[in-house]
């Protein structure tokens, strides 16, 4: 028996939003055989090896299309992908297993509204198709009565789940506590400290103290890692001096791409549909009198612009007296309305787009590119498999290079220097193999993002290494310097807060102390110019704990909220600069506002959320922990063996 602790939080959101991943969800995945094997248990409710690879697939394809690449079981072990998913799965078992002991059911009637209603069962009239419903149980590898069992118990543990979770009110001494932290608005004055306010210049000082400076600081002078790479590669740019392509294809590509060089007149157009036809004469009626712009009317109907969006238009497209009516504008307006397949409906042209008419020979030097691109990509896919039969038979990429098209060469790669994108170490899939290979690895050949290839091998890896005084003495004194001169800023910033303090209030420490690093140095006392001198502070008014000064780090706003009374001066000491920021006023919410009325709320229902996150949470790892909970885990790997 093992406590199999939910993903706090994010579990009632997955419950809530997706119950019914086992089933609705899964549609489109592989059939998986043997799906009755068990993965584990949560009392008498078991989880199969079906319902685990089914859920994990659904993961990983949502995991796929989100970035347009392929994504693997391996890669979701390593970001816990399929620990998450093993949570979800024992999470629904425990309210399972609650509901099947308390008596919690639904009846007929609700699973087949629920069937009815999912969209994954519709057919093209929008309406419940069994056909459709009937092949996407049978690619599930799942019958009617086990599915509609499935749909019981995941209509059961929403009951359970909204009796745990709702209810919660957010303690309103907290709300309006959060709401005054948050509404709180503060009067600063800020300066910053800046070298020119130092006596003199920092002079660069003798060379025992820079090299004492360079040990001490080994980190900054250490040459990174670097990896001598040979590598062999072949780009269609490296072939396209040997492409030859006829006037023919050329025009065979044209006609193929016709609709990107000739195209008609047309309009950016938008489509906005209303109930009755006296609805859209009205709204019309107000638009044509100034009442309210055609965007407010969009808004009334619980819509976006962008909702409403068709995209470019040709007359054609549009058709009959809509097309006419919108092509008559000779600038954005407001037609109709009209009738629409979808109902009564006003339509805003927001565009002219004038036709395209690019001729064949016009468009040839861009075809000739492109085409030649293409066709060189396909000679380098043509002899990609003598490459490897090269490298596999024991070939050096030496011995490539010298029979093949493929071009030799050397880099020292180093894996955190930003990418030349005029040379092979500007491809991420190259990147990326030069990373991880070893001495010991044999030449594969492998793809570039252009339909190139090409094969590395790793003669040597260069460790760090700390580079030689004689060639860094320039830096490591501009770095002494710097670091000098910030060390006398924060000083000489110290010393004017200190003179700038309230007598009954104690000067605060600087954020950062400065440290004078190094043997040797002898540098002199901060010395400030004359008072006169010194620049004015800048005053910011009315200063919210998510605002910002322009120009400045976001570390001078949080000393400014991080102050306590009026009065006050802090040193602020960030990104290599040197800031005194003195608070005026604090100025306390204004609870009876429109403003603190909607973020409260904001911070209302998030508290609330909160509470029913944890009690949710809470719930399930007591019923996890009353009832108990088996894992198999050799059979939890074997299910994802089965995940493609």
């Amino acid at each position: 028996m093992a406590n199999l602790r939910t993903k706090g939080k994010s579990t009632i959101v997955w419950v809530l939003m997706g119950m019914l991943v086992l089933g609705l969800g899964g549609f489109g995945v592989t059939n998986f055989g043997g799906g009755q094997t068990e993965v584990g248990r949560v009392g008498d409710t078991k989880i199969t090896a079906g319902e685990y690879a089914r859920a994990l697939q659904n993961q990983i394809n949502a995991y796929s299309q989100q970035t347009g690449q392929p994504f693997t079981v391996q890669q979701a072990e390593s970001i816990g992908l399929t620990q998450q998913v093993q949570s979800q799965l024992f999470t629904a078992a425990a309210l399972s297993e609650e509901a099947r002991k308390i008596g919690v059911s639904v009846g007929d009637q609700k699973v087949a509204d629920t069937i009815m209603q999912a969209p994954n069962f519709r057919g093209p009239n929008g309406q419940f198709d069994r056909t459709a419903y009937g092949e996407m149980l049978r690619r599930q590898g799942m019958d009617e009565g086990e599915f509609e069992g499935q749909i019981r118990e995941d209509e059961a543990r929403l009951i359970l789940q909204r009796a745990v979770a709702t209810g919660a009110p957010a303690p309103q001494p907290a709300v309006d506590q959060t709401v005054r932290w948050m509404l709180e608005s503060r009067d600063v004055t800020w300066r910053e400290i800046t070298a020119d306010q130092l006596a003199g210049p920092v002079e660069r000082p003798n060379d025992d103290t820079l090299k004492a400076w360079h040990q001490a600081n080994a980190d900054r002078f250490t040459a990174p890692e670097l990896r001598k790479i040979t590598y062999v590669w072949l780009t269609p740019d490296m072939l396209e001096g040997e492409v030859e392509l006829d006037e023919t294809a050329l025009r065979a590509e044209y006609d193929r791409r016709i609709a990107e060089f000739q195209q008609p007149e047309r309009r950016m157009v938008g489509r906005l549909v209303f109930p009755t036809m006296a609805d859209a004469e009205a709204a019309k009626t107000r638009i044509d009198a100034g009442e309210v712009p055609f965007a407010a009317v969009v808004l009334e109907r619980g819509l976006t612009l962008d909702d409403i969006e068709l995209g470019e238009l040709s007359q054609e497209d549009l058709g009959g007296e809509t097309g006419e009516a919108v092509f008559a504008l000779e600038q954005p307006g407001v037609v109709g309305p009209f009738q629409s397949d979808l109902g009564p409906a006003l339509f805003s042209m927001n565009a002219i787009l004038d036709p395209v008419d690019i001729s064949f020979d016009a468009a040839q030097d861009e075809l000739r590119g492109e085409a030649a691109a293409d066709r060189a990509a396909r000679m380098i896919e043509d002899q990609s498999g003598d490459f490897e039969d090269m490298l596999a038979s024991g070939a050096s990429l030496e011995d490539v290079a010298e029979e093949t098209p493929m071009e030799l060469g050397q880099i020292d790669f180093d894996a955190a220097a930003a990418p030349q994108h005029t040379g092979i170490d500007g491809y991420q899939s190259f990147r990326e193999r030069a990373a991880a290979i070893t001495e010991g690895d044999f030449p594969q050949l492998y793809q570039l993002d252009d339909g190139g290839v090409f094969a590395l091998r790793l003669d040597e890896i260069v460790p760090p290494t700390l580079k030689p005084f004689d060639e860094v003495a320039d830096a490591v004194a501009e770095d002494w310097i710097a670091s000098e001169t910030h060390g006398m800023l924060l000083a000489l910033a110290e010393e004017e807060a200190m003179s700038t303090e309230p007598a009954t209030s104690h000067a605060p420490a600087a954020e950062s102390e400065a440290a004078t690093e190094g043997e040797g140095t002898e540098a002199a006392a901060p010395e400030a110019v004359p008072e006169a001198a010194a620049p004015a502070g800048q005053q910011v008014e009315a200063l919210t704990r998510d605002g910002w000064i322009d120009g400045t780090p976001a570390e001078l706003v949080a000393q400014a909220f991080a102050m306590t009374e009026p009065g006050l001066t802090h040193v602020v000491d960030a990104k290599d600069r040197v800031f005194l920021v003195t608070l005026d006023a604090i100025h306390e919410a204004d609870m009876t506002g429109e403003a603190a009325t909607e973020v409260a709320d904001t911070v209302r229902q998030r508290l609330e959320q909160s509470l029913q996150n944890d009690l949710f949470d809470y719930y399930v790892r007591s019923v996890q922990a009353e009832s108990g909970i088996q894992l198999n885990q050799s059979a939890i790997s074997a299910a994802q063996t089965m995940v493609q």
